[in-house]
């Protein structure tokens, strides 16, 4: 038998120590945040999307009364601007979310549906999707978003033996 160890490199900082470009695309997240539509459990969240030309897209979280009918805002973004802008790379992700009144003093990260899509965001483009995860009392930074799912199901799987 043998034990492997699996760990993620994240660096934690404050908004305040978060380049311009960075700001930016947080401030687009929160502000996505705040669109959001979920009634039911009012937890609003923000994602906002860096496109290798420079370009923001942003989503949002939109819920349904048929609970698996909805959509994280990670997806919604991914999705987006895949469709939107099928040549053009996701470089940086960054996510907020708003409840209660406020946007959350923790950084949340996405499900693990949506770290799927975004390690298949990764595969498709040839290159590592970096995360900006905000929270009031701390960011977190990943430097690609296949720290956040180490033993993923990946293309390779699919391929004829």
């Amino acid at each position: 038998m043998e034990k492997r160890n699996l760990s993620a490199n994240i660096t934690v900082c404050d908004y305040n120590e978060l380049n311009l470009t960075e700001k930016n695309l947080v401030d687009a997240a929160k502000a996505a945040s705040l669109k959001a539509y979920a009634p039911y459990s009012k937890f609003q969240v923000g994602a906002a999307a860096l496109l290798s030309d420079g370009q923001i897209v942003a989503g949002n979280n939109q819920e349904n009364a048929a609970y698996p009918s909805g959509l994280c805002a990670e997806r919604t973004t991914l999705f987006y601007a895949n469709a939107t802008f099928p040549e053009t790379s996701v470089t940086t992700m960054a996510i907020a979310a708003f409840t209660n009144g406020d946007f959350t003093d923790d950084p949340v990260t996405p499900c693990g549906s949506c770290r799927q899509v975004l390690l298949e965001t990764q595969f498709r483009y040839g290159q590592p999707i970096r995360l900006i995860l905000y929270g009031k009392k701390a960011v977190f930074i990943v430097e690609k978003s296949a720290d956040l799912l180490p033993l993923a199901f990946n293309p390779d799987a699919l391929k004829p033996l």
